[in-house]
């Protein structure tokens, strides 16, 4: 039985056939002693590394004496579930798209939060409610065009203050 690449006699099939077998060889054998075990590397820290950092964890550190001054309690600790997650919703839906306040009250209304939840909500935000008209507008001329008093309509439509719209309608170019 001959093997392939050597029965023809030929120098460079030969050769070819030799790198062929070698790499395979080589994997072969890169498969079964795997370095990357613990055993060949020696490094038991790469292999586990939450036991590295429970390590490091428990390791002292010392830490800087600070003086302790009573704080105020946090206005998110008298908070009920309700309304964190009326604020939580209210800012997920800001992360969507653009709202203007009343328009973000009825939305989180309609998800089941009470009026009383859903003002409270959009009062305790950090929104800039005239950058949400000008987001709106943009929204608009991205899927229709609009005249300037027809975007103005709009916006004020969807909750907008006539100062907002004005802004917004202005800074889009209209």
């Amino acid at each position: 039985m001959k093997i392939l690449g050597f029965r023809s006699k030929k120098n460079w099939k030969m050769f070819l056939a030799s790198l062929v077998y070698g790499f395979i060889a080589l994997f072969i054998i890169i498969a079964i002693i795997d370095p990357s075990s613990e055993e060949v590397a020696g490094d038991v820290e790469a292999k586990d590394p939450i036991a590295k950092v429970e390590e490091e964890a428990t390791e002292e550190v010392e830490e800087p004496v600070v003086e302790e001054t009573p704080e105020e309690p946090k206005v998110e600790d008298s908070l009920t579930v309700s309304q964190k997650n009326a604020i939580r919703k209210a800012e997920d839906y800001l992360d969507y798209t653009a709202f203007s306040k009343s328009g973000l009250v009825e939305q989180l209304e309609y998800e089941g939060f009470s009026n009383e939840e859903a003002t409270f909500a959009s009062e305790n935000i950090e929104v800039n409610w005239r950058e949400q008209a000008v987001l709106k507008a943009e929204d608009y001329l991205n899927y229709s065009a609009f005249s300037r008093s027809g975007l103005i309509d709009q916006l004020l439509y969807d909750g907008h203050s006539q100062e907002d719209a004005n802004y917004a309608v202005d800074q889009v170019g209209l």
